[in-house]
Formats: C-alpha cells, sequence, structure tokens
C-alpha cells in the first residue's frame, strides 16, 4: 500500500538576519513525511535539525518555499488560522516539558483541550484518564509537576500533546535531560503510541532514540544529506544489529 503523505516540504529555505548579516540555516529542503511513521531527524550540532522542525510544523516561519500540512499551506496562514492548526492537529513535546508549575497533573494534561472547545468536560477528563493509565501514570493526577519524576512528567506531556487526538507529534529532544531508565520509559512510551498509527516526527542525538525509528534523515549543514529506512522497531529483538547498523550509517553521513 501506497505511503499517505502528511507533510511535503519543497524549497524549503530558512535565513536568519543579525543586523547586516544573514545565515542560511535551512537551504532548499525537499522532503515528504509520510502518515504512521517514525521519523527521525539526526544531525551535527547547528545542522539545522531543529530549526527544520520548527519551520514544519508552523512554530518558525520559512523564508522561502513550500510546507504543505494536509494540503494547508503553512506560510499562507494567519496566525489564528495557525494556532488552530496546531492545537488541533498537531502535538509537541520538548526536552524542557514546559508544563505549568501552579496547575496538577491531570489539569496540565486537559489544557489543550479546554483550548479546542470541542469536547464536553467529562469527556475531557475520562481522555486524559485513559491516556494516563496508557502511559503508568495513573495516581498522579492531583500531584504538581514538583513532585513527580523526570521520566513522569515527560510521559505527562506526551498525554498533553495527544489529548486532541494529532495527526502527529513533534518532539525536540524529548529525552535529552533524562536518565537512561527514564529515557527508555518515554521512548517505549512513544514507540507504543507510533504502534498504534500515531505520526512521530522528533529530533534526537541519542542513538538510542533513533533505534526506534522506522526513517531516519540526517541534515547537514542545512540540507538532507542522506535518509535510512529500517524495519518496524521490536524491543531486544535484534537491538545490537540494529545498532550496528544505524551507527554505521551514521558514521558514512558524518556523525
Amino acid at each position: 500500500m501506497e505511503k499517505q503523505a502528511i507533510i511535503k516540504i519543497s524549497n524549503l529555505k530558512k535565513n536568519y538576519k543579525q543586523g547586516k548579516d544573514e545565515t542560511q540555516v535551512l537551504k532548499e529542503v525537499n522532503v515528504t513525511i509520510y502518515r504512521n511513521d517514525f521519523t527521525i531527524i539526526m544531525g551535527n550540532s547547528g545542522s539545522g535539525k531543529s530549526t527544520f522542525l520548527y519551520c514544519v510544523s508552523g512554530m518558525d516561519s520559512i523564508s522561502s518555499g513550500s510546507v504543505s500540512f494536509l494540503n494547508y499551506e503553512i506560510a499562507d496562514l494567519k496566525e489564528d488560522s495557525l494556532s488552530t492548526l496546531r492545537k488541533q492537529y498537531m502535538g509537541f513535546v520538548f526536552q524542557q516539558m514546559n508544563l505549568m508549575p501552579n496547575l496538577n497533573i491531570i489539569e496540565n494534561i486537559t489544557i489543550p483541550a479546554y483550548l479546542l472547545s470541542k469536547k464536553k468536560k467529562t469527556e475531557i477528563i475520562e481522555n486524559a484518564k485513559e491516556l494516563m493509565n496508557n502511559f503508568n501514570i495513573k495516581g498522579l493526577e492531583k500531584r504538581f509537576p514538583s513532585q513527580v519524576s523526570g521520566g513522569q512528567l515527560q510521559r505527562v506531556a506526551i498525554a498533553r500533546a495527544l489529548i486532541n487526538q494529532p495527526e502527529i507529534i513533534f518532539a525536540d529532544e524529548p529525552t535529552g535531560a533524562l536518565n537512561s531508565t527514564s529515557g527508555k520509559e518515554v521512548l517505549d512510551t512513544l514507540t507504543s503510541c507510533n504502534d498504534t498509527g500515531q505520526s512521530i516526527l522528533m529530533v534526537t542525538h541519542d542513538v538510542k532514540a533513533a533505534l526506534r525509528a522506522n526513517r531516519i534523515i540526517y541534515i547537514s549543514d542545512g540540507q538532507i544529506k542522506g535518509e535510512k529506512l529500517l524495519l518496524p522497531f521490536v524491543e531486544e529483538k535484534n537491538l545490537k544489529e540494529r545498532e550496528n547498523t544505524v551507527l554505521s550509517w551514521l558514521f558514512e553521513m558524518g556523525w
């Protein structure tokens, strides 16, 4: 079956101006992101991978080119329309969880659903509780962010990202601030989401995270240098062989 595109990127450029100087961060990027894929973006520091993520999600403007999300041309949307598009169709997970410290866990998860205003409060709360149960954070509803672990907080952030049943999750280094145990828990959560059909586009520098992908895109100096397709991830099965394959390819890319 032919894959369905969720994002089509054509001739994407992103420049930053500082006084009279202009730095070209993304240079003629052409790539398609597909539904149900777990797509990883990798590259050395300063390669443009996070800028790419922000541009294709509409969180940052583009200098030229085209980013088509579900046939919406991102650059043509006014800010209020773009905000509605993000709330309805996109979920976001970052290295810094950006949870509201004065709200408890379930209140943090439900915020995007209340902002979208498409469901009744009782339904929103039930959906949040179901997500918490699925992600093994049940029982934390009344705790505040300062009262739970980093790994639990990141799973809360993933639940928040999923509360509106988005078409895609954008994730920027979601395991970057976590220890190996908490990082694995978060990757397990994202993998389980992808197993049920959730599309994920994630930036990472972590090889362990990259092993969860079925597609890795490598960015170098603002351009796509190559991509690697992988079979679906199976926990512990041929893991070392998978890691060796990915590492060998990354070194070829100049990682």
